[in-house]
């Protein structure tokens, strides 16, 4: 399988998850599965129905992370030395030219993507116009509405 690139903080996160999911939410679940068994008759028992099926969720999604951390290629944008380019890891600042709004975004790995802090996923039109460009440049990226330019101002590895 291949490795999938996620940045310090994504694979910090995924551990937190599943921590909690291990430690916090399978317990929950093993109780509630308990609780609804003492009831008596499980063939309409609908509190064993949802506990059961939480269960299965919650083993699903932990299958899920474990999965996602032995595939992760951890890399620290800190340590990068890309000489000003875009990689995967870097905070970018971007003008777009038509409009002269500026944004800023950091390129990471597709489950740390959250447009609202900032972060797109490096299969992203965005990102995937950005990729090997330096400060100065300008990047197209093919947007639904057409076609968008953008200048690079900075690039960062923080």
């Amino acid at each position: 399988m291949p490795k999938t690139p996620l940045t310090v903080i994504g694979v910090e996160k995924l551990r937190a998850e599943l921590h909690k999911l291990k430690t916090v939410e399978r317990p929950a679940t093993i109780a509630a599965i308990a609780e609804a068994r003492s009831h008596g008759d499980l063939s309409e028992n609908a509190e064993y129905d949802a506990a059961k099926e939480r269960q299965s969720f919650i083993e699903g999604r932990i299958a899920e992370v474990e999965s996602k951390l032995s595939n992760a290629q951890i890399i620290d944008p800190k340590t990068l030395d890309a000489d000003g380019r875009c990689v995967f890891g870097a905070t970018v600042e971007l003008t777009e030219v038509k409009s002269g709004d500026s944004i800023t975004y950091q390129i990471v790995g597709d489950d740390e993507a959250d447009i609202k802090q900032g972060k797109i996923s490096i299969g992203s039109p965005v990102a995937r116009a950005l990729i090997g460009k330096s400060a100065g440049d300008i990047a197209l990226v093919q947007a639904p509405g057409g076609t968008r330019e953008y200048e690079i101002v900075d690039v960062r590895y923080e």
